[in-house]
């Protein structure tokens, strides 16, 4: 799977990468429509990613698709079974109140000064604190779209943005293009929701 399957702007692009980029995609399309089938790609697309990203000495990274694998699970339940609040109505699109999104901001905030301390003072990684960043946002990213909250869009465009610097930095080409398709998708996504949401 670390082998070679093509060379792209000089560095190779392993059998792994490749994989794990044709299923996240894939998983964001299911995403954007709804279906359950985000979560099964997700979990399989992660698992990948855990191991590409931990032989490329990303660790936040690694961290926060281990996290992908098991949020997987509970994403795929709360899209499949989950109630949204008295009304006992299935889960559908909604938005977060204005003291859900500060608490999610704060989380994200706390999430990356902790990761980043421990990067920094635990491993050899030599981005702690971009790697760590884009970990605490995937966290709030991940648990507001399992939450089918559509805050999740926005969080993912920042996310994936930092993604593709961070990507392009460790010569992951084909997950930083990955990254930059994902991100023209996010807006896509959001879009859609909005729509539900009958947002202009």
């Amino acid at each position: 799977m670390l082998d070679a399957a093509f060379t792209l702007f000089s560095a190779p692009v392993s059998w792994l990468e490749l994989i794990a980029f044709v299923l996240a995609v894939a998983m964001v399309v299911c995403s954007v429509y709804e279906k359950s089938a985000t979560w099964p790609l997700a979990i399989i697309s992660s698992a990948l990613y855990v191991w590409l990203f931990y032989t490329s000495k990303l660790y936040g990274e690694t961290l926060v698709n281990v996290f992908f694998v098991i949020a997987g699970l509970w994403g795929w339940r709360q899209w499949l079974f989950s109630k949204r609040g008295e009304s006992n109505a299935p889960l559908a699109v909604d938005s977060l109140s204005p003291k859900g999104l500060g608490w999610t901001l704060a989380g994200w905030k706390a999430g990356w000064i902790a990761l980043s301390l421990y990067l920094w003072r635990y491993t050899d990684s030599d981005v702690p604190w971009a790697d760590a960043f884009v970990t605490a946002g995937s966290f709030a990213g991940t648990i507001l779209l399992a939450r089918k909250h559509i805050e999740n869009w926005p969080v993912w465009l920042v996310v994936n943005a930092a993604s593709v610097a961070l990507f392009i930095y460790k010569q992951l080409w084909l997950t930083a293009i990955l990254y930059a398709i994902l991100f023209v998708m996010v807006i896509w996504g959001w879009r859609q929701w909005r729509t539900k949401l009958r947002l202009p």
